[in-house]
């Protein structure tokens, strides 16, 4: 890790925590931007006629242009890095937030949507790439956790704030409270967020600390050294393992995100702020897993002494088998029985995605963590553009849900099978040239 400005003081501090939490923090409005959508249903359709099929559509149209920015993104954050990108994406999410609450129409939501999806496309490479900077090896699963986890948090608080933000104040005035909760994040992280090299409150003693144990060596912005290329990567079996494995769970948390309240109301008849409550269970079950099981535990087994490499394929899997458990909803007409099973499913993608995120920087040849992230969220967001317009056309044409929880169990087993035989031992890419 190359230093320019370092603090006088000569111990192991804990900022890097700090970082940590503020991109788990920027996280946790990201998801809460996301979300608002999915309790805005109802009042969608009374006020600019949108069924099921439209609101599926809706849904996917910010997870489509996430999705294909998601490479290009890549690139941008290996060459300019995680400061100058992830400030412009921040500002932007307020922009679209407000977009959506002025829209006019159904066409002006899909383009703000969208638009959306640009300004969120850098966040998870780059808390990725900024994990790999501020965190040795032995702790990037529970730092990674930490963003990971905010995401299932924001998905359990989202729903009920937002519900009650919508009844309050309507369902534009629920979109420029979140373009208000962006801009307060965007201060935060410009004022506090800055790569180990400049940050004037890292010691000596911690910058040994995380270069020592692996931490990526940061690359001056705007530098030509572009990394692995795309071809290159692309032609990789073990990424192409992982990234089959995180697209089938985000195909699942794609519909959970965008239709979970929506199947408690419609499958159970429940009022808005009732599946509020039950998501609300879901979703803290699944932000303790991501942290204790995702986080905690990979990291403590591994400093244990335990094989890293069997510690983190092992739970990848037993995420992705806990996750099938969504199946069970289909066969119960009792909603408590249903949600025990949403919840363990939840629980087992939700422990699962911060060890595949810890992924990319550990096996990405030099300075191409972003573009493997990049690939990744990529195709993992064609699942989740996938989900919830496929559960739309699937509940228009059946009138009920079940077909669409056992497409998504489906599913989960081709990325297990996928981290089985494709992924192999979890080591870093040979370098171009010396394969």
């Amino acid at each position: 890790m190359q230093r320019s400005i370092i603090a006088p003081a000569e111990r192991v501090t804990n900022l890097r925590w700090g970082i940590a939490l503020i991109l788990a923090f920027g996280v946790l409005i990201n998801y809460i931007d996301r979300g608002a959508l999915s309790v805005a249903k109802d009042p969608l359709h009374a006020d600019l006629g949108l069924g099921d099929a439209e609101f599926g559509f809706l849904s996917s149209a910010f997870f489509a242009i996430y999705a294909a920015c998601q490479v290009p993104v890549g690139y941008v954050l290996d060459r300019w890095g995680v400061v100058v990108v992830s400030r412009i994406g921040a500002f932007l999410w307020a922009v679209a937030s407000a977009l959506t609450a002025i829209a006019p129409s159904f066409a002006g939501i899909v383009a703000a949507r969208a638009f959306l999806g640009v300004a969120e496309a850098p966040t998870f490479p780059a808390n990725a790439k900024a994990v790999g900077y501020w965190f040795p090896r032995s702790e990037r699963s529970l730092a990674t956790s930490l963003f990971d986890g905010a995401a299932k948090f924001s998905s359990a608080i989202a729903v009920p704030l937002t519900a009650w933000l919508m009844l309050k104040v309507g369902w534009r005035g629920m979109f420029w409270t979140t373009a208000l909760f962006s801009l307060i994040f965007f201060g935060i992280f410009y004022l506090f967020y800055r790569n180990p090299s400049q940050d004037k409150r890292l010691t000596h003693a911690e910058a040994e600390y995380i270069r020592a144990g692996g931490g990526e060596p940061e690359k001056p912005a705007g530098s030509d050294d572009a990394g692995a290329g795309l071809g290159y990567l692309l032609r990789s079996g073990k990424l192409w393992g992982l990234t089959i494995g995180f697209t089938a769970y985000d195909y699942l948390f794609g519909f959970l995100l965008t239709w979970l309240p929506g199947y408690l109301t419609e499958t159970f008849g429940v009022n808005i702020l009732k599946a509020a409550g039950y998501a609300f269970v879901i979703w803290m079950t699944g932000t303790i897993a991501d942290l204790v099981v995702g986080g905690w535990l990979v990291d403590n087994l591994i400093k244990r002494g335990y094989d890293a490499n069997r510690v983190r394929k092992t739970l990848l899997i037993l995420g992705l088998m806990l996750g099938f458990a969504v199946v069970g909803a289909v066969y119960t007409k009792d909603i408590n029985v249903a949600v025990f099973w949403i919840a363990v499913s939840a629980a087992g993608i939700s422990f699962h995605a911060p060890v595949a995120w810890s992924i990319p920087g550990l096996i990405a040849p030099r300075n191409s963590t972003g573009k493997v992230g990049g690939i990744m969220n990529l195709f993992g967001n064609l699942g989740t553009f996938f989900a919830p317009a496929i559960t739309g056309v699937i509940v228009w044409r059946t009138h009920s849900f079940a077909l669409a929880l056992l497409t998504a169990g489906g599913i989960l087993l081709v990325g297990i099978a996928s981290y089985v035989w494709l992924l192999g031992k979890i080591e870093p890419i040979p370098e171009p040239g010396t394969a």
